[in-house]
């Protein structure tokens, strides 16, 4: 079915808040379950191919003054609403990318717009202070009301940081001086500690180890590239530390077809780790902590079950490491939970948990006695920005207030179904569908043809990531909607049947 037919009934049916029914589209007849968003279109348009020639000659620009060569397109953010992203040659696409997992109530949020003209947070605006020594009087206040009022079970503390990847180092680095002074028995450091640190030699320089897992990813500075196995292209010619490096587990689907298989896999993987603990601490440098995402999503969108994690988390007690759950990409709600460590069942998941994306802001919750003992210790001249702590406290108002998780929940099962229906229909193309909440994924037959569908899928209106070898990730906003599933799959079997 051609998307002009979808676009053109998508206006009147979404007023009427009913799908109506037509004839040879098999998801085109569902009822929404509430009214479209107030801020949302009804469809994709496209005008040109992507990129159009007004980003075309803005990248030609661009080009002369730094690097291009990820530029997709250029957008005009001021006509982008709710789900969809219009480019600057004015291509509406609906958007399921939201900018790598990062936008959590879609594009220009009525309620975001609100804030940001109130006269009272002018201040906040235009005043980026310096918050590890200069902090905003009420900054507590809106820790408080924003970070601390979703923060992990467990904790009671956390700190902020600008992006995932500085929140990521930052906590590696308190699982480091954590472990120093459970060696020392105490907190000060010893003359030699102190001479032999500024020529980067030990004891000063401990050499310590972070334990991470093929596949992760945990960002692209010097300490987290150590623990990223996700892509050569992240980590080429960059030198790197001799840190251990354990498998993960690769489920096979459909998982209940395959638990003795995939038990035994994730028995391999967690003897593996134990195993490394033991030979790193052989070596000389211990295991300070153990890094760790709840599903791998640059990776592949790779999952395990609760009793994987459960298990890993028992080890790293037993062995005296830290635990670092990075919540940077399945953090703030796609999973149909706040936190995708949730749904492991746990009264004391982790040691410290690290987010930034939906969550607007950098950091890391974790327990008091990861609390840097001095300070300096974990410190930037930013440490976050207080504009994105009022910006998250509205967020998490509107999740709460328009129950956006049990939406997220709903129209992750629809989108689910959804890819298993079209896997089933296109064997050849389509396998391993897999997601828990809107956090979705589908692997495609070969890399050239992931790419070829992702591109037929954004000259007709949708705009999908890559990640792993050949999958396709879905991360769409917390407020994506059964109906907006429907204009997805309906696009989706398009692209798939130019290539069956």
């Amino acid at each position: 079915m051609a998307s002009s037919l979808i676009s053109r009934q998508f206006a009147l049916s979404l007023q009427k808040n009913l799908w109506l029914s037509a004839p040879g589209c098999r998801y085109v007849s569902k009822v929404a379950p509430k009214t479209q968003v107030e801020f949302d279109y009804d469809g994709p348009s496209m005008k040109t191919s992507v990129p159009g020639p007004r980003s075309q000659e803005l990248t030609k620009q661009l080009g002369d003054i730094q690097n291009v060569g990820a530029i997709n397109f250029f957008c005009n953010y001021d006509e982008s609403r709710g789900n969809y992203l219009v480019d600057v040659d004015g291509n509406r696409m609906l958007d399921i990318y939201t900018q790598i997992s990062s936008i959590p109530i879609g594009y220009n949020h009525p309620a975001l717009l609100k804030l940001m003209s109130n006269p009272n947070n002018l201040s906040t605006l235009v005043n980026r202070p310096a918050l590890g020594i200069l902090p905003p009087e009420n900054f507590p206040e809106k820790l408080t009301e924003s970070l601390l009022s979703v923060a992990p079970s467990g904790m009671a503390r956390v700190q902020t940081m600008a992006c995932g990847s500085c929140a990521n180092e930052n906590a590696y680095k308190a699982m480091f001086i954590w472990y120093r002074n459970k060696e020392r028995g105490h907190n000060t450091p010893s003359e030699e500690d102190l001479s032999s640190c500024m020529i980067n030699q030990v004891p000063g320089c401990p050499e310590l180890s972070i334990l991470s897992f093929m596949g992760a990813f945990h960002g692209r500075t010097m300490g987290c590239l150590a623990t990223t196995h996700s892509k050569a292209i992240h980590k080429l010619d960059v030198p790197s530390f001799d840190w251990p490096i354990a498998p993960f587990p690769k489920l096979q689907y459909p998982l209940e077809e395959f638990t003795r298989e995939n038990a035994q896999d994730e028995a391999r993987c967690l003897e593996e780790v134990e195993d490394l603990i033991i030979k790193w601490r052989q070596k000389g440098k211990p295991v300070a902590g153990i890094v760790i995402e709840p599903i791998q999503a640059e990776g592949g969108d790779n999952h395990a079950s609760p009793n994987f994690f459960k298990s890993l988390r028992n080890i790293a007690r037993k062995h005296g490491c830290g635990f670092h759950v990075d919540e940077v990409q399945t953090g703030g709600g796609n999973t149909g939970k706040l936190w995708a460590h949730e749904h492991w069942g746990m009264d004391d998941p982790a040691d410290i948990v690290s987010f930034s994306k939906k969550l607007l802001t950098g950091g890391y919750y974790h327990k008091d006695e990861l609390q840097a003992d001095k300070p300096y210790r974990i410190f930037n001249t930013w440490m976050g920005d207080p504009t994105k702590n009022l910006l998250l406290a509205e967020v998490l108002n509107v999740i709460r207030r328009e129950n956006l998780l049990e939406e997220v929940t709903r129209s992750g099962k629809a989108l689910l179904n959804g890819l298993y229906e079209l896997q089933a229909q296109y064997p050849g193309l389509l396998s391993r569908a897999r997601g828990q909440g809107t956090f979705c994924a589908i692997d495609i037959c070969d890399d050239a043809t992931r790419s070829s569908i992702l591109l037929k899928a954004r000259d007709k209106g949708v705009l999908l990531g890559g990640c792993g070898d050949r999958s396709i990730r879905f991360r769409p906003a917390l407020v994506f909607k059964d109906y907006h599933v429907d204009i997805f799959l309906n696009i989706f079997n398009d692209v798939l049947a130019q290539h069956k």
